[in-house]
């Protein structure tokens, strides 16, 4: 992989989520700061697609039989 820094997917692990929550903490933001931060996260995110669920098309395939 030579995107080191670039995320692939949206999922995170939730030893992750728990640092970036405990980083954040006690941090105070203005209304229309969190606005902006809302907005430029949202347009980030509709980027970076959903990693494929491979038990997702193994189920189909079961179910089809």
């Amino acid at each position: 992989m030579d995107n080191i820094g670039k995320r692939m997917y949206r999922n995170l692990g939730d030893d992750t989520k728990v640092k970036i929550s405990q980083s954040l903490r006690g941090r105070s933001k203005s209304a229309s700061h969190i606005q902006a931060i809302s907005q430029g996260m949202t347009n980030y995110w509709k980027t970076i697609p959903v990693k494929p669920d491979d038990n997702l098309s193994d189920k189909t395939e079961k179910e089809g039989q």
